[in-house]
């Protein structure tokens, strides 16, 4: 079968998603471009992503695009993430504060040895830190 443009996008995300979900009904589909859009992102623009199908597909691609732009299927959108507690949010707010005073953000940099110096000032920032809690607790 010859294959006919039904569409054409300026986004490879964009053509990727239609035609995912034009193979999830059933329809043969193809992206083409996708290689010299992805080698050369500028090209997205200029050449677009066309999505082809088999002749005799052509008329339900078409509609199933048009429905699912128009909403059709659609779903409810439910967040599954629970609210963390007031006291988890402000436990994670103290380590947070804790470690970005320290300086002891070292997991995005190389890994490197500490010296003396450098477990001597964490030890007397952490030190600093629990005697203002102590303090702040005691009140």
């Amino acid at each position: 079968m010859a294959l006919v443009e039904i569409t054409r996008f300026p986004d490879v995300y964009e053509a990727g998603l239609a035609a995912a979900f034009l193979a999830d009904q059933g329809i043969q589909v193809e992206v083409t471009e996708r290689f010299q859009t992805t080698v050369d992102p500028l090209m997205q623009r200029a050449l677009g992503l066309r999505l082809m199908v088999p002749s005799d597909q052509v008329e339900t691609a078409r509609d199933l695009l048009a429905r699912a732009a128009g909403g059709e299927f659609a779903t409810e959108d439910e967040d599954d993430l629970v609210a963390p507690s007031p006291t988890t949010r402000n436990l994670g707010r103290g380590l947070a504060l804790t470690l970005a005073v320290m300086g002891a953000f070292w997991g995005n940099s190389l890994p490197q040895r500490l010296r003396t110096i450098h477990w001597i000032g964490v030890a007397l920032i952490a030190g600093i830190i629990a005697l203002s809690l102590i303090v702040a607790l005691s009140i």
